[in-house]
């Protein structure tokens, strides 16, 4: 055989150069091929991502937009239109949440430059879900089974067991609404893309409000047995204010009766205006912080029991009142005003008189029935001016409220209607409620149907404006009100805001001459008569300062004072008819950041028409 003759150096070079070649060119292509496949993944991932994102967004629309259509099938009692609906609710969560719940969603959460999105979204998807799953179809299914009619007085007597039976799967549905508004709480806003943030912000301002109705009806059906006295008896001081003649939580307590409840029977008893009752010499004891802004008529007259805005206060006042005055200790307060009773009218259809001397007085120009349309007219204006005698106008409030009561409990009128009227009167602070038992008062404390300054209802960043007459009159019909709170260039490094109260006395310009004596006052103590006289008086926020006080922009003196450390301004302020004043509180020092609001003494007004939207003072 012959040998192959050596390769030199120069063609080994050369072959080995020629693979090294092949090799980057496979590896080359090998790499181009792996960027490419992670292309074509990253751009499949992402048209993925795109579309689940779609999916849920479309899913979740959907269900809010049946929102609408669910709250009017249960105010007409549309039991079948209902059941469909919540199902077409759950189904377009149920399909957010299953899209959200995907893989590739799952491992988008985990990236750090749009894993908060994605897990934002999924949270609002979960929530939404949870909500018609735990929260709504259990509440529609109850609420199919629901006889509307067990809730108010029927025969003199309430449904205790009706109510009892409800209160299991309201109480499951706001602890299921409740933690969902809690977890959508913990996310952390900062970073998120405004199409995750605001869809967030607007998800938890629902399930905020849906939070608070859902809790508030969970309470009610917790208390209602026992304060209804399932199993026992019960008596409630029942307090019908006069907002005529203004006080704090509404009007001069005009008529005072016992309610006693037996089993759900409710019965009216012992009846009496307030100048029935004694003057309380000594006057009863009440704390230091609350004479020295509303003086010892507190515990002296039951007229002024609620001088404080504190209804605690103003009840367990007038319960030991009650208790000097027939030896009874009711077990709680209760109290109203007439626009409340209008509200209750309007479900119950006119009322007219059982009583003889009711019949009688409508006969010199009441109306001969009483209607939610002239029942407020009626009771605050045209009594006065049709009866003389301030023994009768008291009798003919009190009679009036009588009847009104009548009418609840032999349960006249659209049940549905009733509880919503209720409730209304509840929301506007004209229906107000307070138990001696420490355990009950301690659940009512939590809402604002507890009428308290301080505590679970109250906010951090809550002020408030409440009107005391001055005149000891009753022209507190004519004064028209409107309060504003203004937000105030920061100022040292905390928050100030003014709190603006613009008062007009719309009486006539004669009304010296045209409205009766107790109407005007005839001028007795010292206020001229026509003329209005209120003590206004603010509240701040707890641990804030009230810095000063203008009446039409010019400086005026004014009494600060504490109430549960929060401060508290006091200024009087006389209007002759026709006349129009503003006063301006400013609080400084305001610490707390939460968004501020304002409770004000509910009036004849429209709460709506009082309250204005909060203003931004411009800070160059």
């Amino acid at each position: 055989m012959e040998a192959k003759p050596p390769s030199s150096k120069k063609n080994r070079r050369k072959n080995h150069n020629q693979v090294r070649t092949k090799d980057k060119r496979r590896r080359v292509g090998m790499t181009s091929a792996l960027i490419g496949l992670a292309v074509l993944c990253a751009a499949g991932a992402s048209v993925w991502l795109y579309s689940t994102a779609t999916t849920i967004k479309t899913e979740l629309r959907a269900a809010q937009e049946l929102v609408p259509r669910l709250q009017t099938e249960v105010l007409r009692n549309d039991i079948k239109s209902l059941g469909n609906t919540v199902r077409d609710v759950q189904r377009h969560t149920t399909n957010a949440r299953n899209a959200a719940n995907s893989p590739v969603w799952t491992v988008a959460a985990t990236l750090p430059w749009i894993g908060p999105n994605i897990e934002a979204t999924t949270e609002v998807a979960t929530a939404a879900d949870d909500v018609a799953t735990l929260g709504a179809t259990p509440l529609v299914n109850a609420i199919q089974s629901l006889d509307w009619a067990s809730l108010i007085p029927s025969g003199g007597a309430v449904d205790v067991a009706g109510i009892s039976s409800m209160e299991s799967t309201i109480t499951s549905a706001a602890y299921a609404v409740s933690s969902s508004h809690d977890r959508l709480e913990d996310i952390e806003t900062a970073g998120l893309w405004s199409q995750v943030s605001e869809p967030l912000s607007a998800a938890r301002e629902e399930l905020r409000s849906l939070r608070g109705g859902l809790t508030a009806a969970a309470t009610v059906a917790s208390l209602a047995p026992p304060m209804l006295a399932e199993d026992s008896t019960r008596h409630y001081l029942l307090m019908i204010q006069n907002s005529a003649e203004s006080r704090a939580s509404g009007g001069i307590p005009g008529a005072l009766a016992v309610l006693q409840v037996e089993n759900g029977r409710l019965s009216l008893g012992d009846q009496v205006s307030s100048g029935g009752l004694d003057v309380m010499i000594p006057p009863l004891a009440v704390d230091t912080e609350q004479v020295q802004i509303y003086s010892s008529r507190l515990g002296k007259f039951v007229q002024d029991v609620n001088l404080t805005p504190d209804f605690p206060t103003a009840a367990a006042t007038a319960q030991s009142m009650w208790k000097s005055k027939t030896g009874l200790t009711v077990d709680g307060v209760i109290s109203v005003d007439p626009i409340a009773l209008s509200y209750i009218l309007e479900a119950t259809g006119p009322v007219g008189y059982a009583d003889a001397q009711l019949a009688q007085l409508a006969d010199v120009g009441l109306p001969k029935e009483l209607t939610s349309a002239n029942v407020v007219k009626t009771l605050l204006s045209d009594v006065y001016s049709a009866v003389e005698e301030p023994a009768l106008q008291d009798a003919y409030f009190a009679g009036v409220a009588r009847e009104i009561f009548a009418a609840l409990s032999a349960g006249r009128g659209e049940a549905k209607g009733m509880v919503s009227g209720i409730s209304r009167g509840a929301e506007e602070g004209r229906v107000l409620l307070w138990s001696s038992r420490v355990e009950e008062q301690e659940q009512i404390a939590r809402y604002a149907l507890s009428g308290s300054i301080s505590g679970p209802s109250v906010s951090p960043g809550q002020f408030g404006v409440y009107f005391n007459d001055g005149t000891g009159a009753k022209m507190d019909y004519y004064v028209k009100r409107t309060v504003q709170l203004v937000k105030e260039c920061p100022h040292d490094g905390y928050a100030e805001t003014t709190v603006r109260i613009t008062s007009t006395n719309t009486a006539p310009s004669d009304a010296a001459d045209y409205l009766p004596a107790y109407v005007t006052g005839a001028g007795n103590f010292g206020v001229p008569p026509g003329s209005v006289q209120t003590n206004t008086v603010a509240y701040g926020p707890v641990q804030a300062n009230v810095e000063t006080a203008k009446i039409d922009g010019q400086n005026a003196e004014f009494a600060p004072y504490r109430h549960r450390d929060r401060p508290v301004g006091v200024i009087a302020v006389r209007l002759a008819p026709g006349e129009s004043k503003t006063v301006e509180f400013t609080f400084g020092k305001i610490v707390q950041h939460s968004e501020p609001n304002i409770v004000v003494t509910p009036t004849v007004q429209p709460v709506t028409d009082v309250i204005l939207p909060t203003e931004n003072a411009s800070c160059g």
